[in-house]
């Protein structure tokens, strides 16, 4: 299908930019530098060994500096265990079986730790992702093979544009008190179709509740195993909680990012681990451990005899393994069958334990942010698809320029929404936002249908105060300056920080320290963050609210809200070239972070070259809300 081999040349060519980066970034890095860079945990201490599935040996390391370095490694990852010790690194390969905190278990491609692991100076190092590729591809391939077939391509042909969903007709509405009548419907969609339904939900419309309510009705309906799958790890945790909250038997497959007791408790490891079973396992490893310790014995200088033992040892502490292997998989096999709901990532769907599984119904969260080919890994598992997204939000990150501009950044969620507006439903009321913070939004992106529920319709900080400005920096010279690859602005920073100052001594009266509303200042650009982030440390009159301020990219807000939002728009020039700011999908993340009052500050004279910007603007000054720089410049 020429549909497949598109998206497999776009792969190809994404993995290239991927790994011609990461060359670049590892391998001709010091240990000092790969570790700054978030891609070496350097230095570790082994904490424990034993062995592990096919003979491998699975090492558990903890760093022991360096721990508030943000790093990359990741359960599923490929990595390595080398040693600093001399000029030729030794090292030797394997893959993350967990990670939590600072320690990470590591299952390596050996059946004994090298003899170099005990002179110290150890760390670990990660890999290119080959993995991740080879799985996508790998569905890809298995598209194309499946889409020829009548019956297992049908869902393939629809989503390709080939044929139409359809839907059920003997189904009646559910009625379930918590949820609005569009959230209603959604729910009402998804139990009805046959092989595709979507949620499009917009910031703030209970998304989340909607599916978690969805799922429930599905297997109510028909009793049945649900794959439930999101692009980031954040994302798979919010549903598992959500789900076991409402009494369903999840199993979270992988490694949650936020490391809870109650995450923990729902993860197949954990699970595994509180088995009855369990000992047995523990008995035999403890056994083939100590058989081959007595093998290591006779490493060398020894005859036939010795040769004989040690072999007949090993053959024993295979054979035990064997045991261990099959107990484990009984005991995996058993959690499995009695789950309702597995969770996990787009890859983490093709994980060993589950990769056999089929699922009559597939859901992808946030399939906004996920790239196509890795959404393929689940949907060949189903024969029914729920997409759940807001494709008018970011999109997924690509790396190569040249894949993107080809259509990788393009989402099946976005084909979809297109191709088949019958099995869409877009949820229509929002619990975030004060109606004129949303007004913009709805208008440019959900064709004005997005209303603010009546709790949040007009919530403000106090009575008198207006939620939206736009606070115009045209004609105060705050040019913007360039700093590398990235786009700065000085003066603008440090007016923000004046603004936000004056701000926050008026709601001083009005807010104790403890109850103070929460503020996000938002830049597009990383490097007039960190400026940012260096007026906030020396703006003395904030120090108290420090830890109600956070100070990041947009990309990073996504998916989360604060009382007040400030967004410094960066760009100021007089070739009116405002560069990524015209990615509008970028704005509307931005802007609809805030509950209660949003604050734009901009040069009016070159964003408004985009009528987003221009329409942006005249939208503040028809609500009385577009203010000049000029006021508190004097001030």
């Amino acid at each position: 299908m020429e549909y497949f081999k598109k998206l497999q040349e776009l792969l190809k060519i994404e993995k290239e930019e991927d790994k011609r980066l990461y060359q670049q970034q590892a391998e001709n890095l010091s240990v000092t530098e790969r570790r700054a860079y978030g891609l070496t945990w350097y230095p570790i201490a082994i904490r424990d060994t034993e062995m592990s599935r096919g003979d491998y040996l699975s090492v558990e390391v903890e760093r022991t500096t360096n721990q508030d370095v943000v790093h990359q490694l990741r359960f599923g990852a490929s990595a390595a265990l080398f040693s600093n010790h001399n000029a030729k690194q030794d090292r030797v390969e394997g893959v993350i079986t967990y990670q939590g905190g600072n320690k990470l278990k590591i299952t390596l491609r050996t059946d004994e730790l090298p003899d170099w692991a005990r002179d110290g100076k150890l760390g670990i190092d990660l890999l290119f992702d080959d993995n991740s590729y080879d799985e996508m591809q790998n569905a890809l391939k298995l598209a194309i093979t499946r889409s020829e077939k009548k019956e297992e391509g049908r869902l393939i042909q629809i989503l390709a544009g080939g044929q139409a969903p359809t839907f059920r007709t003997d189904h009646y509405p559910y009625s379930i008190n918590r949820l609005n009548a569009s959230q209603q419907e959604a729910v009402h969609k998804i139990v009805a179709a046959n092989e595709l339904a979507i949620v499009h939900g917009p910031p703030g419309t209970g998304k989340t509740t909607t599916l978690v309510q969805a799922i429930k009705a599905l297997i109510k309906d028909e009793p049945q195993q649900i794959l439930v799958v999101a692009p980031s790890n954040a994302a798979v945790d919010l549903l598992t909680e959500k789900l076991a909250d409402e009494g369903l038997n999840v199993l979270r497959v992988g490694n949650p990012a936020r490391v809870s007791d109650k995450l923990m408790q729902l993860t197949l490891d954990s699970k595994v681990a509180e088995h009855p079973h369990m000992k047995e396992v523990k008995r035999l490893k403890k056994q083939a451990s100590s058989f081959k310790d007595m093998a290591h014995k006779y490493k060398r200088n020894f005859g036939k005899a010795e040769r004989d033992q040690r072999k007949a040892l090993f053959d024993e502490a295979h054979k035990i393994m064997k045991e261990v292997e099959n107990t484990e998989q009984y005991i995996v096999n058993d959690l499995l069958t009695r789950a309702q709901v597995i969770t996990a990532t787009l890859v983490g769907a093709n994980h060993y334990t589950v990769r056999h599984l089929k699922y009559k119904t597939v859901v992808i969260d946030e399939a906004g942010q996920a790239l196509e080919p890795a959404c393929w890994i689940p949907i060949l598992k189903g024969q029914k698809l729920v997409l759940a997204g807001d494709h008018c939000q970011l999109p997924p990150t690509v790396k190569s320029n040249e894949a993107a501009q080809k259509g990788l950044t393009n989402t099946l969620l976005e084909k979809a929404v297109k191709l088949h507006p019958e099995a869409v439903v877009l949820l229509e009321e929002q619990y975030r936002m004060n109606e004129m913070i949303m007004g913009y939004s709805s208008g440019v992106f959900y064709h004005n249908r997005l209303k603010a529920h009546e709790s949040v319709a007009s919530h403000v900080l106090f009575d008198t105060d207006k939620p939206l400005a736009f606070v115009d920096t045209a004609g105060c010279g705050f040019d913007e300056k360039q700093d590398g690859t990235s786009t700065t602005n000085p003066e603008e920073a440090a007016f923000l920080f004046k603004h936000l100052t004056q701000l926050v001594t008026t709601l001083s009266a009005h807010y104790q320290p403890a109850g103070f509303p929460s503020i996000a200042v938002i830049s597009p650009y990383k490097q007039q963050v960190e400026l940012l982030k260096e007026q906030l440390i020396h703006s003395p009159a904030l120090q108290v609210y420090n830890g109600k301020i956070s100070v990041n990219t947009i990309d990073s807000f996504q998916g989360q809200e604060r009382d007040i939002v400030y967004i410094g728009m960066t760009r100021s020039n007089t070739e009116n070239k405002i560069g990524f700011l015209s990615d509008i999908r970028r704005m509307n993340v931005a802007m609809t972070r805030a509950r209660k009052k949003l604050v734009v500050i901009g040069d009016s004279a070159t964003l408004s070259q985009l009528p987003f910007y221009a329409d942006f603007i005249t939208y503040a000054e028809e609500r009385n809300a577009w203010q000049s720089a000029w006021e508190f410049v004097d001030a």
